[in-house]
């Protein structure tokens, strides 16, 4: 089976992947890839920054400071995608 699903090797154009599927197939993964990549950078930048004694729950300045953290790294991330789609008109 190839990367985009069909099982056909002989290189025969009759079982062609639909063009559609892929492009919904590549924006899931992108997606997804993002989501992770996100949920690394706010983990280790805010665990970093809030969290000075690990323990088995958090104090309340340190939810306090984690929320705070991801807000201020999601509006981050908006403003640059905005700047840079802007960029690309």
């Amino acid at each position: 089976m190839d990367a985009f699903g069909s099982s056909s090797t002989n290189g025969s154009s009759s079982s062609q992947p639909n063009p559609e599927a892929i492009m919904s197939q590549l924006k899931n993964q992108l997606a997804q890839a993002y989501a992770e990549e996100f949920l690394e950078t706010v983990r280790g930048k805010c665990f970093e920054k809030c969290i000075t004694k690990p323990g088995s729950s958090l104090s309340g300045s340190e939810q306090s400071c984690v929320s705070r953290c991801v807000e201020r790294y999601i509006e981050a991330t908006g403003i640059v995608s905005r700047a840079l789609f802007s960029q690309q008109r």
